[in-house]
This record gives structure tokens, sequence and C-alpha cells, in this order.
């Protein structure tokens, strides 16, 4: 073994970088990824402006520490693979750092930098910046068919129907046989919800490019709303034989095994989509409810933390933690998830909010702490599934006014409050699990909910 070893290296240093390059494709389809490593930077290193080579190379870099140990040339094209190697990572703020950089360089006109940048915006979850930007595009250059997948699915998110219908006919007078028109075509009949023509235009892009990731994964998703899991299961086992880094696959696989209550395998594949993409809240807030599911309270309510800590993109964490409190009888820390809740601005509108406010005017009222009853219960007042209960509770606040006015609480102290408000740090130390929150205030968030920014160390990459 060690001869044919000996004898590969020897071939290797008679070859060019495009021999090097084909024979690093055909290592990484036998899954011999280290080996495919050496021999793509052999080629990278014979021929530094073999774009192929370095794509395929950024494919193999499947974490962000991987991208340090490998022994690159010293050329300009090594800026334009860490870049394309962030957009791969879904590191979409170093992606965009890199991309600015290259189009101050004299690069402002390029239309595949003006793509990527694109492409981070969308992975950022910034619509709207990444829509501008590929709107310019299609103005720019209205022939140019590469990405219009990711095009037309923000536009899809957007709910554009026309403009996506637009693309979507431009699409066909281009070139009805290229794998984004049939992405294009099956997300406009997905918009329209239906979803079996949808499929039958992504199983086209795949007949095109069995590679193609993003029908792969679409293609699980239309299936996942024809409630055919075993369908959606093969497609996303499927994208992640094509790319095992899409955090979307993983999790495409966590929501079919949730539909069939199989929560051991929803924890597993949700645990690796939130590693994958250690920013978004919605792994973890899925990961947690799993956790829940199988009743392991603590793994849960360190889930739903976590997701609020890392930036809750639905606005459902802090609710999802209250009320998990409050299931293991701890009010205290309920309270305190539910204060930090309603005074988020993003969650005014929030379904969740009426019953937040509930219990909060109902917590505040068995202390007889009236002025923060009072405050949530005329919030009750305002939506109509607990309206009759903000009633009642003001009902009551008035009653203990009126015997108070009467009897020696005229003259409360907060030394009379009971031992678990008037020390809420060391009521809650006594409660399993602990929890960080202090006590709750109708008119201040509690430091800890302060969201924390996603930083990573510097890389030799920064330009």
């Amino acid at each position: 073994m060690a001869l044919v070893d000996a004898q590969g290296m020897a071939n290797r240093n008679t070859l060019d970088g495009y021999l090097l390059y084909l024979e690093g494709v055909v290592l990484k389809k036998l899954d011999l990824r280290s080996q495919a490593v050496t021999v793509l930077q052999a080629a990278v290193a014979a021929s530094p402006t073999l774009w192929a080579a370095w794509v395929e190379l950024a494919g193999l870099a499947n974490e962000y520490e991987a991208l340090d140990s490998l022994q690159l040339p010293k050329h300009w094209m090594m800026y334009f693979f860490a870049a394309h190697a962030f957009v791969e990572l879904k590191l979409s703020e170093q992606a965009l750092e890199a991309y600015m950089v290259l189009a101050t360089a004299g690069f402002e006109k390029s239309t595949y930098i003006t793509a990527q940048m694109a492409i981070a915006h969308h992975d950022r979850r910034d619509v709207d910046s990444s829509l501008t930007l590929f709107r310019d595009l299609y103005q720019n250059d209205p022939y140019r068919l590469d990405n219009w997948d990711v095009f037309s699915h923000l536009l899809y998110l957007k709910d554009k129907r026309m403009e996506l219908a637009n693309l979507a006919q431009k699409a066909v007078s281009i070139d009805k046989y290229r794998v984004e028109t049939c992405c294009v075509i099956g997300n406009y009949y997905s918009l329209r919800s239906e979803h079996q023509k949808a499929v039958l235009y992504f199983q086209r892009a795949l007949s095109l490019d069995p590679q193609y990731l993003s029908a792969w994964i679409l293609m699980g998703h239309e299936f996942i709303e024809l409630q055919n899991s075993n369908a959606a299961i093969q497609c996303y086992r499927q994208a992640i034989d094509v790319n095992r880094n899409d955090y979307r696959a993983w999790n495409g696989l966590g929501q079919a095994y949730e539909i069939l209550g199989l929560n051991g395998y929803c924890i597993y594949y949700y645990s690796r989509a939130a590693q994958l993409k250690p920013d978004d809240s919605r792994m973890l807030v899925s990961l947690g409810e799993a956790y829940e599911k199988m009743e392991k309270i603590p793994n849960a309510l360190k889930c739903y933390y976590k997701a609020h800590s890392t930036g809750d993109i639905e606005g459902m964490a802090l609710f999802k933690l209250a009320k998990l409190y409050e299931k293991s009888n701890m009010p205290n820390s309920a309270a305190a998830a539910y204060t930090a809740a309603c005074q988020e601005p993003a969650n005014a509108g929030s379904k969740e909010l009426p019953a937040a406010q509930r219990y909060l005017a109902q917590y505040y009222l068995r202390f007889s702490l009236i002025d923060h009853a009072a405050h949530y219960a005329y919030k009750c007042l305002e939506h109509e599934s607990t309206k009759e209960a903000g009633k009642n509770i003001l009902k009551t606040i008035s009653e203990k006014r009126l015997s108070a006015s009467n009897s020696s609480q005229a003259n409360f102290k907060p030394e009379d409050l009971p031992d678990a408000i008037k020390n809420v740090s060391t009521s809650i130390s006594h409660e399993t699990p602990k929890t960080p929150f202090p006590l709750p205030s109708p008119n201040v968030t509690p430091d800890n909910f302060s969201t924390p920014k996603f930083t990573r160390h510097n890389s030799k990459y920064k330009i």
C-alpha cells in the first residue's frame, strides 16, 4: 500500500493542474475526502487561476477551522476562494466583508460578486437587501440565469406572485432546459399552493443535474406540504449526500421525523442543524420542543434560553421558556421571562402576548403588588381572549384597594412582602433547575436578556 501511495505521489508530480483537478474530483466522488483535499491543493498550486479546483476545495472545507489548515498558494485568487468558502459555510458577515474589499479593489461591476453578496444577505435573513441586489443584477444583465433559484426563493418569501411569474416566463424564454429555470417555475407553483406541479419541476431540475442541492431541499419541502414524510426524508437525505454542510437538509429531516412523532430522531437532526447554523434560533427552538416532548426539561430550558440569546428570529423563544417555567412550577422565573417577552418591541403583535400579560397580572396580584397587577390587567382589556380575565382582575384589585384603605395594608411596606418576592434571587436558587432571571418589573428589562453579538476569531483570510 505504501508503494502504491509513493507511486501515486510520483505520478502527481508529472501532472498539470487540470489533471490534478480531475483526480481530485474523482477522489471526492469516491468519498476519499482527505486525499481529495491533498490533490486539489496541488491543483491550485500548479494552476492558481483554475477556479473549478478552488470551488471543489471549498466544498471539502466543512468547517471554519478547516480553512486555516489548508496549504494554499500566495495568489490573489485565494481571496476569492476565502469569500466563496465563507458563503458555503454560511458565515455571511465574513463573506460580505471579503466581497466588499474585492469590490472596492476594482471588481465593483462584477456580476459574480454582486450575486454572491446577494446570497450572503439571503443567508443572514436580510431579504430586502438581497432582493435589491438581485433586482439590480437583473436590470444590468437580464439574461444571466445564474442564481435565479435564490432570486425566485426571495420573491416566494415576499409573496411577489406577479414578479415571480414574470421571472419564470423570462427564464423559459432564455433557456427552458436550465436547472435554474425549472427551480424558478417550481417556486412559482409552490407559491400558488400547487405542490404537485412544483414537485414535477424540481424533478425535472434533478434529471438535468442530480447534484443540484436546492432542488432536493425544495422538493423535500413540497413533500412536507403534501404530508408525504417518507418522500421528504428521501429528498433531504439525498441533499445531505450532495452537501453535508447545508443546515437546511438536516433541519428538514428533523421536521419530517417530528411529523412522524419520532422525537429521538428529531433531537439528533436538529442538533446537527444547530451545529452548522449556531446563530439561527429556529433550530434551537425546534430542538427545545423535541426535548420538551421527551420530558427532558433542563435541556429544553437551555435550548430556549440560548435561542433568545443568539437573537430570536420568530419571537417564540421567551414565550416557550416562560411556559416551560410555568409548567415546571417555577413562577418567579416564568414571570421574569414573560416580562422580558412583553417588553420586546418585536413581540407587539404576537398571539402569545395576551396570555403572557394575563399571567403577569395574576402573578403580581397574588403578592398584592397592585400597581403592577393593574398595569397588565389593563393590557389584557386590549385583547378579546383576555378581556374577561382582565375585568375580573381589575375588580379584585378594586376590592383590595378598598379594603386596604380601612386596614393596616394601607401602610404596606416592602418588608411586608413574602420572602419569595422580597429576595427573588434567593428564592430562585432553591428552584430546580437554576435560572438567571432577576425580579420582574413592568418597566425594566432584565439585564440577562440582552442579545450578544455573534463573533468569530480572526482568520488568515481576512482582507
